[in-house]
Order: C-alpha cells, then sequence, then structure tokens
C-alpha cells in the first residue's frame, strides 16, 4: 500500500517550529536592553575592530536586536537579515564583500544604509543545540577576518549563551518564587498570601493598612494599536514606575492582564490616597515609542482602608468598585472606596 506523504511536515519546518518555541521559552525578545549584553556587543567591536556590532535574535518574521554598538535599529524583517543566514550553520558566516555576494547584493541593507558591506556572525546555540540568533560585527567597506577574529567571536556568543540561558533559569526561579515572569511584580498567589499575613501583623499592633486597585486605562487599545510588544513594556514600565514611586513596605501584585493590586502598610485612607496620587503621576509621566510613534501611558485607582473585620477579599472588592467609578469618571483618576 502507498504510503501518503502529502500531509508529512517537511524535515526543516519541525526544525525551525521547534527553535522558534525554544527562542520563546527564553522570554528575551522585546526587553529593555540590559547592561551585561551591551557589554558585549561593544566588547566584540572593539576586540575586532568594527565600527558595528549586535546580538541579533531571529524571530518567525523579524530579526530582533537584543544588543547593538554601532547602529541605532531595534528589529528589521528576517527575509533582510544577514544573520537569517547565519544561523542555518554552527560556523561563523563570513561575507567579505556583500555588494558581490549574489545573496546580498540587492539587500536594501547593502543597497542602502547601514551600507553593510562585511559581515561576520557566530551562531548563538543555546544547550539544546538550537541557533537563536547570531553574535555579528559589520563593517561598510569589505575586509577579511583572521582565524584569531574567529574564535574571538565565538568566544563572545557562548558568554553571549550563557547569560540567555542564565535569563531563562532566572525567568524559572521566579514563578517558583512566585513573580510574574513579565514584570517581576508579584503573582497573585504571593500577593494574596503576603497581605494576608501583613493584615495579621497590622491588626496585632493596632496599625492601620490600606488597599489599591490600579488598572492601566484603554490597555487594549495600546495593543490593539501598536501590538502586544508594545502592550508588554508598558505593563513593564508601568511596574517599574510603581515601584520607584512606592515606599519600600508596599506590596505589589500583578492579578490580571494590565490590573495591579498594592497593599500600603501603615497607611490611612488619607495617606493612602496621597501615595495614590504619586503612583498615578508617576505612570504619566511614562513615554513610549512603538512603530515612529510615541505614545502615554495612564492608570486608574481605587482606593480601601481595611477596616477591622474587613476581609482581604472584601476590601479588593471595595477597591475594586472604588477603580470602576475612577474609569466611570474619566479614567487618570484616584477614586477612593465609598465604605468610608
Amino acid at each position: 500500500m502507498p504510503v501518503d506523504h502529502g500531509t508529512a511536515v517537511p524535515d526543516s519546518s519541525r526544525i525551525e517550529h521547534q527553535r522558534l518555541h525554544a527562542l520563546q521559552s527564553f522570554e528575551i525578545l522585546d526587553t529593555p536592553a540590559e547592561p551585561q549584553f551591551d557589554r558585549i556587543v561593544k566588547i566584540a567591536a572593539n576586540l575586532l575592530d568594527m565600527p558595528i556590532s549586535l546580538i541579533s535574535l531571529i524571530d518567525a518574521k523579524r530579526q530582533w536586536i537584543k544588543a547593538r554598538e554601532g547602529l541605532d535599529v531595534a528589529e528589521t524583517p528576517r527575509s533582510l537579515a544577514f544573520c537569517s543566514h547565519a544561523i542555518q550553520d554552527n560556523d561563523v558566516m563570513v561575507v567579505e564583500d556583500a555588494a558581490t555576494d549574489r545573496r546580498f547584493a540587492d539587500n536594501p541593507l547593502v543597497t542602502g544604509a547601514p551600507y553593510i558591506r562585511f559581515y561576520a556572525g557566530a551562531p548563538l546555540r543555546s544547550r539544546e543545540g538550537h541557533r537563536l540568533g547570531t553574535l555579528c560585527v559589520i563593517d561598510r567597506k569589505p575586509r577579511s577576518i583572521s582565524d584569531e577574529h574567529r574564535a574571538m567571536l565565538e568566544d563572545l556568543a557562548a558568554i553571549v549563551v550563557d547569560e540567555l540561558e542564565l535569563h531563562r533559569a532566572n525567568i524559572d526561579l521566579q514563578r517558583l518564587v512566585g513573580l510574574d515572569s513579565l514584570t517581576g511584580a508579584g503573582n497573585r498567589r504571593q500577593f494574596l498570601a503576603r497581605a494576608e499575613r501583613e493584615i495579621a501583623r497590622a491588626r496585632r499592633y493596632g496599625q492601620a493598612v490600606s488597599v489599591m486597585m490600579a488598572d492601566i486605562d484603554h490597555f487594549k487599545k495600546i495593543n490593539d494599536t501598536y501590538g502586544h510588544e508594545s502592550g508588554d513594556r508598558a505593563l513593564v514600565e508601568t511596574v517599574r514606575q510603581l515601584k520607584r514611586a512606592a515606599r519600600p513596605e508596599t506590596l505589589l501584585g500583578r492579578i490580571g492582564g494590565e490590573e495591579f493590586a498594592l497593599l500600603l502598610p501603615h497607611a490611612d485612607l488619607t495617606s493612602a490616597m496621597a501615595a495614590a496620587e504619586r503612583l498615578r503621576d508617576s505612570v504619566e509621566r511614562i513615554e513610549l515609542a512603538a512603530e515612529g510613534r510615541t505614545f502615554g501611558l495612564t492608570i486608574s485607582i481605587g482606593v480601601c482602608q481595611i477596616t477591622e473585620g474587613m476581609s482581604l477579599e472584601a476590601a479588593l472588592h471595595q477597591a475594586d468598585q472604588a477603580l470602576y467609578q475612577a474609569k466611570r469618571h474619566g479614567r487618570n483618576r484616584v477614586e477612593a472606596s465609598n465604605s468610608h
């Protein structure tokens, strides 16, 4: 009986699917700049005497640049990326003169800015063997590269992979200890457990304690207009600003998609409202860029003081009702629970 190969998945497609799955597991795409990666591209450019060096990750349809030296570009279409060719092999790919290489001579990155002529890229191979992207160096003039410099590039690429693996391990650890992997805020379970302990402690010592519910305004519109990567950046920046503006003892948890809960020890309703205004103002100062445009963020906040006998669940419900009122009254504002 003949075998029907019509629905078989090509081996190359299967490998690419596995590679993309591995890349996603690192949760590194669209993350902010980090000094350890920035240092590596600077070292690569200096050691090899190149004007440009990049840590480039190859997604399904784009080349996303985690770190860059000498070039101010965040991503390019994958179809134009030299690195998309470089990940096809385990060895350093060298293009001594792109203008005479049939693969790249008509590439807009060669014929136009940044006018690539020389390229050398070392694949970033995960411990499972998946080629995630490259550490590459680029020049605007034709040149060659020595065996010693090839070896240096491979060694630096191995260091990049070590940092990527450490990044992935830290994400796994954060999940184990109850942190949201995207923003670093406590997850719902961690927040509720820590908040219950803090409320019990406050009651033992007769201290005031309050909760807030905060929600990013028009978050769906951000995703729809600028893409989910921009939505993720909005979440990350919001948490960063909330942590920066809040007192050290404040508990912060991401308890929904774009919804956060905060618990403020030693805070009655008056001081909690003042703190909420400070947080709202801090987030309003955020400015993000996407697709050549900039956009800002605002949050709405509901506040509730936890009175004697009030459960955490009831307090969060009251704060959520106040948050709803803040939304109804125009957003980018703070409302107090009407239970007081």
